[in-house]
């Protein structure tokens, strides 16, 4: 996956993206937990728009993802805002950081983008080795009414002052997955010109049964199961919510 042009107009295109519900999301779930621990991994961290409103509300954070350039952006990001934050890229299926954290969060659907179910619990495996003792995993994906209705053959189109995006999504070759064949038109230097990319991503999602047995087997007891971050799950919930803590 190829997410070098991507992680430049990331920000731009997802600027009216509610990430402070994110951030209220963790605090809400820390409150009901009775957690007092401020260490938290910001799994699939993207380029820190998460990251850094949890670093000014005293989180002692860590960021990984596996694209660079996302990475890169973050890192600029969190110093023009005066902090220090240890980026790593890694896969979260392959996990391997020095310490225990808290809570570990994997924000924005990111969990989708593990296409095999296989991955998914590596993912589980590998966060729950990393979680301390009643540490929090906390986490959102979309729904299989999502992917089916919401996503599945439609075309989406972003046009803003400098970019424009049309966005197709196709099934994808697993089943419960889509691909977004997205392709962007950037403005150049010269105002008249445009230039085009392509991207290709592929998510696939779970049923909320699966993901709570496979959260089970990897050591975790489910604390709530949301829809929409906070509202109770119906038919038609477009992105669920997990809160899972470690078992001790």
């Amino acid at each position: 996956m190829n997410y070098e042009q991507f992680a430049l107009l990331y920000d731009e295109l997802m600027n009216d993206v509610p990430y402070e519900k994110w951030v209220a999301f963790v605090e809400l779930k820390r409150q009901e937990a009775g957690s007092t621990g401020t260490s938290l991994l910001d799994l699939a961290c993207g380029t820190g728009n998460i990251t850094l409103p949890l670093v000014q509300k005293g989180y002692d954070v860590t960021g990984v993802d596996l694209s660079e350039d996302m990475l890169s952006i973050a890192q600029q990001k969190l110093a023009q805002a005066g902090h220090t934050v240890p980026f790593y890229q890694q896969d979260m299926r392959e996990l391997e950081l020095p310490q225990q954290f808290d809570c570990i969060t994997i924000f924005c659907d990111s969990l989708n983008y593990v296409t095999k179910e296989q991955g998914v619990k590596e993912t589980f495996a590998r966060v729950h080795q990393h979680l301390k003792q009643n540490g929090l995993l906390l986490f959102d994906v979309h729904s299989l009414y999502k992917i089916h209705h919401v996503f599945m053959n439609e075309t989406y189109t972003i046009n803003e002052n400098d970019v424009a995006l049309i966005w197709n999504c196709f099934p994808g070759e697993d089943s419960d997955s889509v691909e977004h064949d997205m392709t962007f038109f950037v403005q150049g230097e010269d105002e008249d010109v445009y230039y085009r990319f392509d991207e290709f991503h592929v998510q696939r999602t779970y049923s909320i049964e699966n993901l709570q047995a496979w959260l089970e087997e990897a050591g975790f007891s489910i604390m709530s199961i949301t829809g929409d971050f906070t509202e109770g799950v119906t038919e038609k919930t477009e992105r669920i919510f997990f809160a899972a803590k470690k078992k001790p």
